[in-house]
């Protein structure tokens, strides 16, 4: 990737509200040139996190159908560059999220599947 990517990921406390935050924080970390962007702190207009929203590309990763994340970014006047849903994604495969707080071993595997698409979709935006 020639150029830093933020990803903004639902705050939400569904199953899939917590598989899109841990799939977009490992990304995070694993990789310098993706930023993760808290949600509250953009909700609230937190200085310094707004800062972010003008400066990269942000991808927005929506939990559930509400697709909350990239209806608050859009009612802040935030460009985005794409959005994810994690229920879609998961609902072409065999595995669900079963927990709000905590990742079971199935969980584990739909924070994969996600951070996969994820980083296809990266991909794509960077070519």
């Amino acid at each position: 990737m020639e150029e830093k990517i933020a990803l903004a990921a639902c705050s939400g406390m569904s199953p899939n509200g917590l598989v899109a935050r841990v799939a977009v924080h490992d990304l995070a970390i694993d990789d310098h040139e993706i930023l993760s962007i808290c949600m509250g702190s953009t909700s609230a207009n937190v200085e310094g996190f707004t800062r972010v929203l003008d400066k990269y590309p942000i991808l927005a990763i929506n939990g559930c159908e509400g697709n909350c994340v990239g209806k608050i970014l859009k009612e802040k006047g935030v460009d985005i560059v794409g959005e994810l849903n994690v229920g879609d994604i998961l609902a072409e495969t065999e595995y669900k999220a079963n927990d709000a707080a905590r990742l079971d071993d199935e969980g584990e595997i739909c924070v994969k599947i996600v951070k996969d698409i994820i980083e296809d979709k990266i991909n794509e935006l960077s070519e």
